[in-house]
């Protein structure tokens, strides 16, 4: 059977988001996750943390049936790869020792965030007309247009990766652990699947925590305060200068965040006599909890663990939702109850040579991936035994 054609669409770049008509997006994203959300990528253009100034210069697919916008997808010019956690330096120092530019690139992401997600927001009579060789050749082409040397999709879905998935084209994996809600009622329910030695273990963790006289708050949607927000804007920002790095995100794009998509928002607060003094941002989806931002002025025992992850565990258990995904890397996740899982993503590379280096690399990591993946999943803590809550 011969694939089918793909003369009436189109795939454009629009370099403002405000050039694409709000409700055509969220007809096409929906109103589910909010790092697809119009208001996401809106308040990140309008703070200027995405912006050429920052090496983010928006430059968003439009993809055309027929002359109509028909999906979209959030793209950005780079002229760096910080703030992406797929990473490629180690592809850009090999043009730079052959005197060639890497950079500027066509990344297809949400900025800041390694959680896995739909990447192509496309209409499905338009889904339906495409397939891998055709969005393939389609980005090929427009990173010519920009003058771009590679193009780069990642963290897709299963959706998006079905699409995508061509044995021909660059493919790359990695490994994240994410949290899974197995109906669990309380924090005490899913401790009781872990094995005696690790159930043990974390409540040794969150009880010297409590006796560092630790207490937490929760703040949610509109009831987080400017207070609040001001104080964990600090602990955001310590994270970073720590490590001799400015912040990826600015204050205002946190208020606006607050002010335009409210109901996807959570604040978790250390407070340590009646001082905040370590602070963590949650955003929840339709069924998945997203930990994202965290920091602290002070370093307490446990105290990362216990506002990043325990304390997230019983949110998304208290929301009901199914999965708590903690962001990128964390061996130490593992041995907490959080499983490996596989992420994806695709890169079309201009330069034939480098592509086919690249390409010898990408498979070669792949296996080492995989055996990891599985190696990983043998230290898992849990039991087999039903429990419930006293």
């Amino acid at each position: 059977m011969s694939e089918p054609a793909v003369s009436s669409i189109t795939l454009e770049a629009s370099h403002a988001l405000s050039d694409i008509p709000r409700e055509t997006w969220a007809r096409l994203a929906g109103t589910n996750n909010p790092f697809l959300r119009y208001e996401f990528f809106e308040a990140l253009e309008a703070s200027q943390c995405t912006s050429e100034k920052t090496g983010w210069k928006p430059c968003h697919l439009v993809f055309r049936m027929n002359g109509d916008i028909a999906g979209v997808a959030p793209a950005y010019l780079k002229t760096h790869s910080m703030g992406e956690y797929v990473f490629d330096w180690a592809w850009a120092d090999a043009y730079r020792r052959y005197g060639m530019s890497y950079y500027p690139k066509l990344l297809i992401a949400v900025p800041f965030t390694p959680s896995q997600g739909p990447r192509l927001l496309l209409d499905p009579h338009l889904r339906s007309a495409l397939y891998a060789q055709g969005i393939h050749d389609l980005l090929d082409t427009l990173i010519a247009k920009l003058g771009a040397h590679s193009w780069h999709l990642l963290f897709p879905n299963a959706q998006d990766q079905q699409l995508l998935q061509h044995e021909t084209q660059l493919h790359r994996i990695g490994c994240q652990f994410h949290w899974h809600n197995n109906g669990y009622a309380c924090f005490d329910d899913f401790l009781g699947k872990l094995t005696s030695r690790k159930r043990k273990s974390i409540r040794k963790e969150r009880r010297q925590v409590a006796e560092q006289s630790i207490t937490f708050a929760r703040f949610h949607s509109q009831d987080i305060s400017d207070q609040v927000l001001a104080a964990f804007y600090v602990f955001y920002q310590a994270t970073y200068l720590k490590r001799g790095q400015q912040p990826y995100l600015t204050r205002q794009f946190f208020e606006q965040m607050r002010e335009t998509m409210p109901e996807h928002l959570h604040v978790i607060m250390a407070i340590k006599d009646r001082e905040m003094i370590a602070g963590a941002l949650f955003l929840t989806g339709q069924d998945t909890l997203y930990g994202r931002y965290w920091g602290c002025l002070e370093e307490y025992n446990h105290l990362h663990f216990e506002t990043c992850y325990y304390q997230g565990i019983e949110l998304a258990i208290k929301l009901g939702l199914k999965t708590f995904d903690a962001g990128a890397q964390g061996e130490h996740k593992l041995v907490r109850g959080f499983e490996p899982v596989i992420t994806h993503s695709w890169h079309g590379i201009a330069h034939p040579g480098f592509r086919d280096a690249i390409d010898a690399f990408t498979r070669e990591e792949a296996e080492q991936v995989m055996g990891y993946f599985e190696e990983a999943k043998t230290a898992l803590p849990y039991r087999q035994y039903d429990s419930g809550c006293q």
